[in-house]
């Protein structure tokens, strides 16, 4: 009998153990779902940029020219897209939000600076304190620990604006 009795009070414990964790589950799944869609502020349509130098977004390394970029259409705003202007190159990369601890006056990307190396860091557009930052590639990382970092910054503008 006293058997019987442990044996039903180790079950219980087991299945309260496994609806706790079923709960802890859902709770994180739905803050996981809900956090990226209010992350960011998405830039609407492509973005314009004449970049004068060689640089890497993401992990791809991409020549001076000018570029579009924009987010990708059903990436919970947290991939972008930048492709050369006649289409012959194109990266994807990872971003999450930034803020600006003002509003720029123009749409701009922020470069960070090693030497003679540019990566892609962030982008910001007119008005508007969200923005996004680009994940730092694993190439990035190394580079900026031998590195100190220095910033440049290319405007941008909307396609088709003047």
């Amino acid at each position: 009998m006293l058997v019987e009795t442990m044996d039903a009070a180790h079950a219980s414990r087991k299945r309260t153990r496994g609806l706790q964790l079923l709960s802890l589950f859902i709770v994180l799944f739905s803050a996981l779902t809900i956090y990226p869609s209010k992350a960011h502020a998405q830039i609407v349509g492509d973005l314009e940029v004449n970049i004068p130098f060689q640089f890497h977004a993401g992990n791809t390394k991409l020549p001076p020219g000018k570029y579009l970029i924009h987010m990708l259409d059903d990436a919970d705003l947290t991939f972008m897209e930048i492709s050369s202007a006649d289409g012959s190159t194109s990266a994807l990369f990872e971003v999450q939000a930034a803020a600006a601890d003002s509003a720029p006056d123009k749409s701009e990307l922020i470069f960070n600076k090693y030497g003679d190396r540019y990566f892609l860091a962030e982008v910001f557009e007119e008005g508007n304190l969200n923005g996004s930052k680009v994940a730092e590639s694993r190439y990035e990382k190394k580079i900026s620990q031998e590195d100190a970092a220095a910033h440049e910054r290319a405007s941008v503008r909307h396609q088709g604006q003047q």
